[in-house]
């Protein structure tokens, strides 16, 4: 072999040997619990910087807890600018993992490959290793695409994917300010402070324990990599500055309507040459790398759902507050923003409804709409009351809906109109609610 190859099975085992001397912080405790000895390849995706590493690090604890050996806990960041592997070079890996233990059986051990689509050809890899080798697979990947739609296939059914978000509100108040009772006075107080800052800088871990000035450098830098390295390098655009705009008019107008013939408009008129269909690709694209979710009008009609008009939300509120100043300066959308990624972050399936009036959100189980919410920064002026009202009746009344909820940044009350009951519940309170009652 030559003098190249030695060096890269060298790298190799450093990096191997490295991993598995490495000590673990205590980490925090995310909601999200992975399960082990599924049979099946666990994945994880999700935005960058978003945990996903760590939950492998909280998974490799609990091995290590549970008196699995290290040498048996193969750990892979495919990030490592040392690697830079090619598709053939990928079966080296358990080659030299098998060289460096060969009392081990393969079949007992347990592989953590992190950000694995930096590899081309990975899938089949994947597959081979999980029909031939051994099944206790967990990947990470910050792209959408590479591990839902071309996973289906490529690993035909042998997977379980599991989406990771930057932290919920519970999350980050267990972090930042564990242990407080919302019913005392002093407590309450605290946690309406954790929820301003949750607003203002969003729940990338990394953050916790930034300032503001030093948080919104590194949520911009956020920004960059995604655009740079996830689309323009990964997608091959030859446009980067229009791509960058589009992403910048994403973030911007997260909790509104979200229109591609607009952003068509603007460029046509700024003197830019783009088409249509190019700028519907950068849709997908921006969806596939998690900096933003779409949501659809809700019908009962899928295609009707999926061909209707999208509202955007920026994958987290701190990162649209970093790239847009007039979105960090408008406590409503922030407000809706963070209530969209937490039912999103709970798991619950969402649409918005337009019938006359909107309603900001309807949350769906089993192909019924089972809430209506509308959220408000506040109510003080009686227009803006009478219009939140007026559109969650109108969708409450359409699903035959006994109750609707309006969340507002501080405000509790409770209203009863035209027989339909109405709670109006501070954002705070609604988040924390959903890590224990929302169903």
């Amino acid at each position: 072999m030559d003098n190249f190859l030695m060096t890269r099975k060298d790298l190799i085992k450093t990096i191997i040997k490295d991993s598995q001397s490495r000590e673990h912080p205590n980490l925090w405790k995310r909601t999200l619990q992975l399960p082990i000895n599924t049979g099946k390849i666990v994945t994880l995706s999700g935005v960058r910087r978003s945990g996903k590493t760590y939950h492998l690090f909280n998974l490799i604890n609990q091995l290590l807890k549970n008196k699995v050996s290290a040498e048996k806990i193969l750990y892979i960041n495919f990030e490592d600018e040392r690697l830079n592997l090619t598709t053939e070079e990928l079966d080296q890996i358990l080659q030299i993992y098998q060289e460096l233990y060969p009392h081990l059986k393969l079949s007992e051990c347990f592989f953590f490959f992190d950000e694995i689509q930096e590899v081309p050809g990975w899938e089949k890899f994947i597959a081979r290793i999980h029909s031939s080798v051994n099944q206790n697979i967990f990947i990470t990947g910050s792209n959408a695409k590479l591990l839902s739609k071309e996973i289906a296939t490529a690993l035909r059914g042998r997977s379980i994917t599991f989406e990771v978000y930057p932290l919920s509100f519970s999350e980050f108040l267990n972090i930042t300010s564990p242990n407080l009772d919302a019913f005392k006075s002093t407590d309450k107080a605290k946690i309406i402070g954790s929820f301003s800052r949750f607003l203002r800088q969003g729940g990338f871990p990394e953050l916790i324990d930034r300032d503001d000035d030093l948080s919104e450098k590194i949520l911009q830098e956020y920004f960059n990599v995604m655009v740079l390295r996830d689309l323009v390098e990964r997608y091959k655009i030859s446009q980067a500055s229009i791509l960058k705009y589009f992403c910048k008019r994403v973030v911007g107008n997260s909790a509104g309507e979200f229109s591609v013939n607009k952003i068509y408009s603007e460029l046509k008129s700024q003197g830019y040459q783009i088409g249509k269909d190019t700028l519907y690709a950068y849709q997908g694209y921006v969806e596939a790398i998690y900096l933003a979710r779409f949501i659809s009008k809700y019908s009962h009609s899928v295609v009707k759902a999926e061909m209707s008009q999208k509202k955007s939300y920026v994958i987290d509120q701190g990162l649209g507050s970093a790239i847009d100043y007039k979105f960090s300066q408008d406590r409503g959308r922030l407000l809706e923003t963070t209530i969209a990624l937490e039912l999103l972050k709970h798991d619950r399936q969402i649409a918005y409804q337009q019938n006359g009036s909107q309603c900001d959100f309807v949350v769906i189980d089993q192909g019924k709409v089972k809430e209506v919410i509308q959220v408000a920064d506040n109510l003080a002026s009686p227009e803006t009351k009478k219009r939140e009202i007026r559109g969650l009746m109108m969708a409450a009344k359409e699903y035959e809906l006994k109750s609707g909820k309006i969340i507002t940044f501080d405000q509790k009350d409770e209203l009863s109109v035209d027989g339909i009951n109405i709670e109006i519940i501070p954002g705070w309170e609604y988040c924390l609610q959903l890590d224990t009652s929302l169903s």
